[in-house]
């Protein structure tokens, strides 16, 4: 038994949002407000679901989001905060105003866990410091899709 869907999907607009249908979704939550996501969709014009306007406004379209380049600083806060809290998304994200739990993750997984293995100075998933980083970066190869084998 699994959830019902959030909708019946049929006639949605799937695939990049426009800056039309951004700019009614905007103007919608000024007007209203945040919350209700199952219904604003209709109620704002779009032809989208309401999941895809909620992820489209928290991370995306909300005033108070920082763009750009993350800082060296906040590198290093993002490092030590997932040592302390593994992948909680969210609360890293919440000691670094105006950055998403979203742009947290991808940038964790495409950039600082390759950054620290590169460098061989610990282990990205126990932040354990490796014995021989030289050896453990040859034996990867590169590849950082391996299975893990589960206990």
């Amino acid at each position: 038994m699994g959830r019902a869907p959030c909708c019946s999907k049929v006639g949605l607009h799937k695939g990049p949002w426009t800056p039309k249908e951004d700019a009614l979704l905007t103007k919608y939550i000024q007007a209203h407000g945040e919350g209700l996501w199952k219904s604003l969709p209709k109620k704002a014009g779009l032809l989208r679901c309401g999941k895809s306007c909620r992820l489209r406004w928290m991370n995306y379209l909300r005033p108070d989001i920082k763009r750009g380049n993350i800082a060296p600083e906040e590198d290093d806060l993002i490092i030590r905060m997932h040592s302390l809290l593994g992948n909680r998304w969210s609360l890293i994200a919440g000691r670094l105003p105006g950055r998403t739990d979203n742009e947290i993750k991808n940038y964790w997984n495409t950039h600082l866990s390759k950054k620290l293995k590169i460098q061989g100075t610990e282990d990205t998933d126990t932040h354990k410091m490796l014995e021989n980083p030289q050896e453990e970066a040859a034996s990867d190869g590169g590849n950082n899709n391996k299975k893990k084998k589960k206990k």
